[in-house]
């Protein structure tokens, strides 16, 4: 197995050109657990933890930059107030060891149904930005970049370098439904991010589909009947739940069955509304 490891971003791109079948291993808290089950063999890793720029964050015009590498502690300590349901589902993220060292990056690389990142980049509209040596930078909306299960919209010889998430205008939560917060993969969650300026609500739903998706009719739903200046209709609240339920395609597995997940969204839909909406109400009357 080749290492590769190069110090820069260019290097980097010309590696993945030249060897398109080389991994990418940043915190490798999905990679290595892969080499040491021998679950893949890759004939090369490509290291880019010496890649500088990928840990850093700031402001790109309407949204905020977040390298590919900036760690889980990080999101947790330098952007809960921008990106604060991004920050809660980090909070969830395996041990503090783990959040030093997996990344947001990292997690869409891996492109798992139930990465923890997923649903609140799905909520807020994020979007990945992937790079090629040869065809130059590409900007993937959320909702496009997860293809199936572990696969993604990436072509073989382009590297993510960042995501772009507008900062929150609104409430944003997370929820995550597992044996216990953190240290455990999710059996399903749920993202909602409240976006008042343009009277809409974003969804993610993870682990609880083949990709992480959005609960598009739910959405639709709150846009064509929600009241932004009154409390929130209890019959409007419960179809909501209905078709963020409704969205949700999982399957059976050791961690919990389909019918449990799908019961577990809508529970979560709700909770989660409630909870952003008691929120804008709080800040509009303040």
């Amino acid at each position: 197995m080749d290492f590769l490891r190069p110090t820069t971003w260019e290097e980097a791109l010309a590696a993945k050109a030249d060897q398109p079948e080389a991994v990418p291993i940043q915190g490798g808290t999905d990679v290595m657990v892969e080499l040491n089950f021998d679950v893949r063999r890759p004939v090369a890793l490509l290291d880019l933890n010496r890649v500088a720029e990928l840990r850093e964050w700031g402001m790109a015009g309407a949204y905020c930059r977040v390298g590919a590498a900036v760690p889980y502690a990080a999101v947790i300590e330098e952007l809960a107030g921008p990106l604060p349901g991004l920050a809660q589902a980090s909070r969830t993220v395996g041990s503090p060891q783990i959040r030093n060292r997996g990344s947001v990056g990292g997690n869409l690389g891996a492109a798992s149904p139930a990465g923890d990142s997923h649903p609140p980049l799905l909520a807020a509209g994020a979007v990945v930005e992937v790079e090629s040596r040869d065809r130059g930078v590409r900007m993937i909306p959320a909702d496009e970049f997860y293809l199936g299960v572990k696969r993604s919209a990436l072509e073989p010889d382009e590297l993510i370098r960042a995501v772009h998430v507008p900062p929150a205008t609104g409430a944003q939560y997370f929820s995550k439904v597992g044996t216990r917060n953190a240290m455990v993969i999710a059996v399903c969650s749920f993202a909602l991010a409240l976006h008042p300026g343009e009277r809409r609500v974003g969804t993610g739903i993870g682990s609880a589909a083949p990709t992480p998706r959005r609960a598009l009719e739910a959405e639709d739903l709150l846009a064509r009947e929600l009241d932004w200046a009154a409390p929130l209709d209890p019959a409007l609240l419960s179809r909501f739940g209905e078709l963020c339920a409704r969205a949700a395609a999982p399957i059976d597995d050791v961690r919990g069955t389909a019918a449990y997940r799908v019961h577990a969204i809508g529970v979560m839909a709700r909770r989660t509304l409630t909870w952003a909406w008691n929120d804008h109400l709080g800040k509009r009357a303040a």
